[in-house]
């Protein structure tokens, strides 16, 4: 779904693209349908005690916020492959980490929340303290990140395969 993401530039899949764009066509057609609702509760009078006019305000602003976010995202997006099979951590592949002290495998999608909204995949952003550590590692390669706590946590990367969303 996604190739590589820094803080420019976001790699999508057509796909990927696709989906965020129709999504924004969709939000940009409603707002004549949220101005209606903001004008029919303006109309019922007292605008102190009316709930309908709060809430219809309230959500064209989260309309608004994010058709913001998606043209900033689609401006900047461009449209590619999947990474390379080549077991390298990088956004847009599937990593499987076994972290020091755990017999247990965690896996998780490096890429951002908007790449990696539709899978059943946790996402992990290249830019969290864990993402970080792993950019770049090969498999069977160990990392370390620091925790919130201020410790810091081994993770050996035994698994990176290219997301197939």
């Amino acid at each position: 779904m996604v190739t590589v993401s820094d803080t420019q530039v976001t790699w999508l899949t057509q796909e990927a693209y696709n989906r965020l764009k129709h999504e924004l066509d969709e939000l940009i057609e409603n707002r004549p349908v949220i101005a209606q609702k903001i004008n029919t509760s303006r109309e019922e009078g007292d605008l102190k005690e009316n709930g309908g006019y709060h809430a219809a305000r309230e959500e064209q602003g989260q309309q608004e916020a994010r058709i913001r976010h998606l043209q900033e995202l689609l401006r900047g997006a461009k449209v590619g492959e999947a990474p390379s099979n080549d077991g390298v951590a990088e956004p847009g592949m599937v990593l499987t980490v076994r972290y020091e002290g755990d017999d247990d495998e965690e896996q998780f999608l490096l890429a951002t929340r908007e790449e990696g909204s539709e899978g059943e995949l946790e996402v992990y952003s290249p830019e969290s303290p864990l993402g970080r550590a792993l950019l770049g590692a090969k498999e069977g390669e160990t990392r370390e990140y620091a925790l919130p706590n201020g410790k810091t946590q081994k993770v050996t990367l035994t698994k990176a395969v290219p997301y197939s969303g």
